[in-house]
């Protein structure tokens, strides 16, 4: 895909929308923002664009109607990235490969592109992902957790007498309320979950480099200091750096 001009970039998740515009000639970020997925707040670029590429996980309906306020809006038809096979020398395990979550292949391309060493791969959102690929770009496969929100909203809507307010997951220590009680739980959940997954990629293979993305990057990563030997770094836009390449591939 050949564009001259201003490209704005969408990455919808299943609780919020972030958004990117960038130069496609030079790749500088002009503006950046997220917000609800129905907001509005992408559609007010004070400057016409060339090009909207779109990372969604949504549904179809959502996908159509995000399609359509774009076309209204920007008078340009929105290019929708998928899974694919292969990008680059990045290969998809999947064996059906468009069954993988686009979010969780652009973070990996974008990895990839990053450095050519084994890499782990971790999308800390309404899910957290975590997904290895080995230092030939060869897919190794990847877990998918609830993440802190939907374990949370589980015990809400699933038991009858687990009540809590809204509350952090900033700490593994025990929790000494119901509310302290989940939260920390939740926290322990998502560090141990990544601490193991951590521990099972050394078991079969060299350390690999962590790369941490998402909304919740930032807080897993200081649940897990000095937990983990590994350096875990952050990496705010590999979705959207993602996007950027698949859309010239």
């Amino acid at each position: 895909m050949s564009i001259i001009g201003l490209v704005l970039q969408l990455d919808l998740g299943n609780s919020r929308l972030k958004w990117r515009l960038i130069d496609c000639g030079g790749g500088t970020v002009l503006g950046r923002g997220a917000c609800a997925p129905l907001d509005d707040a992408w559609l007010q670029q004070p400057v016409a664009v060339a090009a909207v590429q779109v990372a969604s996980v949504a549904s179809d309906a959502t996908d159509a109607a995000l399609a359509a306020r774009v076309r209204d809006r920007f008078a340009v038809e929105p290019w929708f990235a998928r899974a694919t096979p292969q990008c680059g020398d990045l290969s998809n395990s999947y064996a059906e490969p468009q069954r993988m979550g686009v979010d969780r292949w652009l973070a990996m391309v974008a990895a990839r592109a990053r450095c050519r060493e084994r890499l782990c791969v971790v999308d800390a959102g309404s899910a957290l992902t975590i997904d290895l690929v080995a230092a030939d770009g060869r897919h190794e496969g990847g877990y998918i957790i609830p993440g802190s929100a939907l374990m949370a909203r589980a015990l809400q809507t699933a038991t009858d007498r687990v009540r809590f307010d809204d509350g952090e997951g900033d700490s593994l220590a025990p929790g000494q309320s119901t509310a302290a009680c989940v939260y920390h739980g939740i926290a322990l959940a998502q560090a141990g979950a990544l601490q193991l997954a951590l521990m099972e990629a050394q078991r079969q293979g060299a350390a690999p480099r962590v790369l941490l993305t998402g909304g919740a990057a930032r807080q897993l990563r200081r649940l897990l200091g000095g937990l983990v030997a590994l350096p875990l770094e952050l990496a705010e836009d590999l979705v959207l750096d993602g996007l950027a390449l698949a859309a010239r591939s």
